[in-house]
């Protein structure tokens, strides 16, 4: 009698259940077809598919089951752990006798199940969901590598040399008890044959609770997942993922491991002749074996685009007859109709926004930024972005969170945080050991959970320095560097930054610049496409607006919003149109090199303070928001109207704030003052408008530079400072009507020209040293005329 032959241990008693759901299964793949089919079952060209030796998952979607058999489905709903290694004994009964020959012996086949409705909270999974069939969301914030896991293995006794084949392992490590020779008594000495046992791709995901199911107040509780076979590899990082699979309890191997335990919680003697024990879970002695629940998953569903944006995926490359597809005719007449709506731009805004009274170029900004451009890559592989980023900067209680909340709620795909509490491994990404494998894991920060999406960063001047140099490759190249602990990795982030700043102080100071008034340096700043200032004004009129808007709003909470579309149709309207990738027609190639142009020419200008350097990354706005304009018309081509609205919308982001009167008695390098000194003598000193101060001095420099032109061969080829007064005042002559009125021009005009020698340095004195003698004046080389 071969000793082989003798089974280990006591006789398996068969499952009647599970051997009944695998014959109702394997009728089930038989039998099943489509509504309305051709005799053909549903699963057979699945089946087929499982034949190539890359494929070895079915998905099966649950409705299929209920509508075939409510039995089979509560029986796999109710004991789902118990059934499953039957129903994948079924599947590949079934491709074995639709396909035999085709198969390796070996081969194992494994099923997913999709479209399963009992949806349970990662907080509400306690010990009566074990074994059930459940589906929990969540965010995804850590994936691990895909390692190999030991199934079912094959052991040889190193006594005796007898196999032991089907070695069940659950989650750990697991030897035979004991050998199958009766003869041998070995229960520690045995090798494990690879070439007979049985592995499968596993890999451990960490997801978190989303912002929707998370209690008020509470922390985000997270939960370990376990991906088996296809599975593996079909999530990343900040995907909102549906699992469908059942709650299982391990053995927590980690707690058993740490430091410092194995001292503290022994027992027996402590001589030198007491004996060394049990190595292994044997020799804890007095400590309790400790566990903990993970999520084993069989279906993976990316289902967040199909719940927010009515079916479309706005970032998945699809044809015209795919999103016909995924949509319904009635969703696509609607769209159709929105796109033929004339005033969509100001109706959209309006739509999105309408608990904020004003900032219409603000809603409009952040409008084009969910549209966004068209990503393109160059022929040397360089990567051009197409994400729009946004900032607002302003003073308090101008709605600036409240735009960045709204968009957090609206958008798919976004992650809202705060610049004060993150920090540079928060926003990008950290490397951290994994407490059970020790090995170095990338668990993701803010950018990478909003890859494809939108980070809203509030407190954005609040941020440290070194954190804030941490984003500069994320904003403009959209993808993170990691060197750490051996981890070297290039991760996307490909996501829009909204984000909302104060001004230094608290309040805008209009006498000062854009960078004089936030804590930001000039690489970030040139990195925002499009740069809002909300300055709090004393207004009459706006601030009765504001009152009734804000009054009707905690009186009439639902009837004081009006919208023209709803958020369901404004998020399957965008989505719809970021398909379309417009391309730039060359009229309105022309007009953007001529706009431009004119944005360097207005910064080259010494005397605008108001504007921060115009450089190419404006350019490369200017054509990214005119894509988005088009993509929101639906258009495949940008069109010289699209420009003009991108690039008025520039030109008022660009700081337009209106500039501060010009104080002409002011001198340079003068102490400061008090503000009771300038209180008194407010009412005595000598003020003009802005926009009078730079119509005065263009006019002298333009008459300057022509008379220079005119007598550049000549000695005297420059004007003295009296003749320039007397040049102005007959320009003007008609305007005065009196004497008074010509005495105070030509005071104004020579504190003008004082000015524009002694604080602007736009003309340069020449000779006059003498008393009584008016100086020559010429224009300053490099000085260009807005």
């Amino acid at each position: 009698m071969d000793v082989t032959d003798r089974t280990q241990g006591p006789v398996r008693v068969k499952d009647e259940l599970a051997e009944r759901c695998q014959r109702l299964f394997l009728s089930f793949l038989q039998e099943y077809e489509m509504p309305g089919g051709e005799g053909e079952a549903k699963y057979a060209p699945e089946v087929t598919e499982l034949v190539a030796p890359e494929r070895n998952t079915l998905i099966v979607s649950f409705k299929d089951i209920e509508s075939y058999n409510r039995n089979l489905a509560t029986t796999i709903q109710d004991e789902y752990y118990r059934v499953y290694p039957y129903l994948c004994k079924a599947l590949s009964t079934h491709i074995r006798n639709e396909h035999p020959g085709s198969v390796q012996e070996k081969k194992q086949f494994y099923i997913s199940f999709i479209d399963f409705m009992g949806h349970t909270k990662i907080r509400a999974l306690k010990t009566s969901k074990v074994g059930q069939l459940t589906k929990i969301s969540g965010q995804v914030v850590r994936t691990h590598p895909v390692h190999p896991e030991l199934v079912s293995g094959t052991f040889v006794c190193l006594e005796c040399q007898t196999s032991i084949p089907g070695v069940d392992q659950q989650f750990k490590f697991t030897q035979p008890a004991v050998c199958r020779n009766p003869v041998c008594a070995n229960r520690t000495k045995f090798m494990l044959d690879i070439n007979q046992s049985k592995f499968v791709d596993f890999q451990k995901v960490r997801i978190q609770e989303t912002q929707s199911e998370l209690p008020r107040g509470s922390i985000p509780r997270c939960v370990e997942v376990i991906l088996r076979a296809e599975a593996v590899e079909s999530c990343q990082a900040g995907d909102k993922v549906d699992f469908t699979g059942t709650l299982i309890v391990v053995p927590d191997v980690s707690s058993l491991a740490t430091p410092g335990v194995r001292q503290e919680k022994t027992r027996g003697n402590k001589g030198d002749n007491a004996p060394a024990g049990v190595v292994g879970l044997k020799a804890l002695g007095v400590r309790d074996l400790s566990y903990r629940m993970a999520f084993l998953g069989c279906g993976v569903e990316n289902t967040v685009q199909v719940e927010m944006t009515g079916g479309i995926d706005p970032n998945s490359e699809l044809t015209e007859e795919d999103v016909r597809a995924q949509v319904s005719d009635r969703d696509l007449r609607r769209i159709f109709e929105m796109s033929k709506d004339r005033n969509i731009y100001q109706n959209l805004a309006t739509s999105m926004f309408p608990t904020i009274h004003g900032s219409d170029e603000i809603k409009k900004g952040i409008l084009l930024m969910l549209f966004g451009g068209v990503p393109k890559k160059t022929i040397e592989g360089t990567s051009l972005r197409g994400d729009i980023n946004v900032c607002i900067v302003g003073d308090p209680s101008t709605a600036k969170s409240q735009f960045l909340k709204q968009i957090a709620e609206f958008s798919p795909r976004c992650v809202y945080t705060s610049g004060k509490a993150s920090t540079a491994a928060g926003l990008t990404a950290a490397v951290v050991k994994d407490e059970e494998s020790q090995e170095f894991v990338i668990e993701a920060g803010a950018l990478l959970l909003a890859d494809n999406g939108i980070c809203c960063i509030d407190e954005f001047d609040k941020m440290d320095v070194r954190d804030q140099v941490a984003i500069h490759e994320a904003m403009e190249q959209q993808t993170i560097s990691i060197t750490k602990a051996g981890v070297k990795a290039v991760l996307n982030a490909r996501a829009s930054i909204l984000a909302a700043a104060n001004p230094i102080g608290g309040r805008y100071d209009r006498s000062k610049s854009l960078q004089q008034n936030i804590q930001l340096s000039a690489p970030i700043m040139s990195r925002f496409d499009l740069f809002f200032v909300l300055v709090d004004e004393c207004n009459e009129v706006t601030d009765y607006a504001i009152a009734r808007r804000i009054v009707d709003l905690h009186s009439r909470q639902q009837q004081s919003v009006e919208r023209e579309y709803s958020m369901e149709e404004i998020r399957r309207y965008i989505a719809f149109a970021r398909k379309f990738k417009p391309r730039i027609t060359k009229e309105s190639q022309e007009f953007m090199v001529e706009e431009y142009k004119k944005l360097r020419q207005r910064d080259a200008n010494a005397m605008s303070k108001a504007s921060w350097r115009i450089t190419v990354r404006q350019l490369e706005s200017l054509i990214r928001l005119s894509e988005a304009m088009a993509k929101m018309v639906c258009e495949d081509k940008v069109l010289v109207g699209h420009v003009k609205e991108a690039f008025r919308l520039l030109s008022k982001s660009i700081i337009r704030v209106e500039t501060p009167d010009i104080n002409l008695e002011e001198e340079p390098d003068v102490p400061e003052t008090t503000e009771d000194q300038m209180d008194a003598e407010d009412g005595e000193q000598l003020r003009i408008t802005f926009e009078d101060y730079r119509k005065i001095s263009n006019m002298l420099i333009l008459h300057m530079r022509e008379f220079e032109e005119k007598n550049k061969d000549n000695e005297e080829g420059a004007l003295k400072k009296k003749e320039l007064v007397d040049w102005y005042i007959t320009q003007i002559e008609e305007e005065i009507e009196g004497e008074q009125e010509m005495i105070a021009k030509m005071n104004i005009t020579e504190k003008v020209i004082e000015r524009l020698v002694k604080v602007d340095n736009v003309l340069l004195e020449i000779g006059g040293g003498e008393e009584g003698e008016s100086p020559y004046l010429v224009v300053h080389p490099n000085y260009i005329v807005e």
